[in-house]
């Protein structure tokens, strides 16, 4: 491995810890101080048991029956198959290049870069 390699797989190992923030970090302490407190409110008891409710109740078994028999169905099958022809239909192959032409060029790189930008202010201004 040459220097370069192993400054950079450093520089990432650094980069990548301090976005996940260690576990023992402030901002990990005051999260989990938080979600606890909102376990233990009355209102943190009351959703979590309107969600066992939902889960264990005929809702929520109905929902899950509904969602199975569309994925394991004719209707769920037919989809799956319409997703796959278009994705090897000639149309799709033609969308796929005009996208990957899209990012190559300069505009999708302008683009990019503006919604990089616009995601930086967002959470700046999250921050504030």
């Amino acid at each position: 491995m040459t220097d370069f390699e192993q400054q950079l797989r450093s520089w990432w190992a650094k980069l990548t810890a301090w976005l996940r923030g260690g576990p023992d970090s402030d901002g990990a302490r005051k999260a989990k101080a938080a979600i606890q407190d909102f376990r233990d409110s009355e209102t943190g008891r009351k959703a979590e048991a309107a969600l066992r409710d939902l889960r264990q109740g005929e809702v929520g078994r109905r929902a899950e029956a509904m969602v199975r028999d569309l994925r394991e169905g004719e209707t769920g099958r037919k989809a799956r198959e319409a997703m796959q022809d278009l994705r090897d239909s000639d149309t799709g192959r033609k969308a796929r290049e005009a996208l990957q032409d899209l990012r190559d060029s300069e505009a999708g790189r302008k683009a990019m870069a503006t919604l990089r930008d616009l995601r930086g202010s967002a959470a700046n201004r999250d921050k504030s």
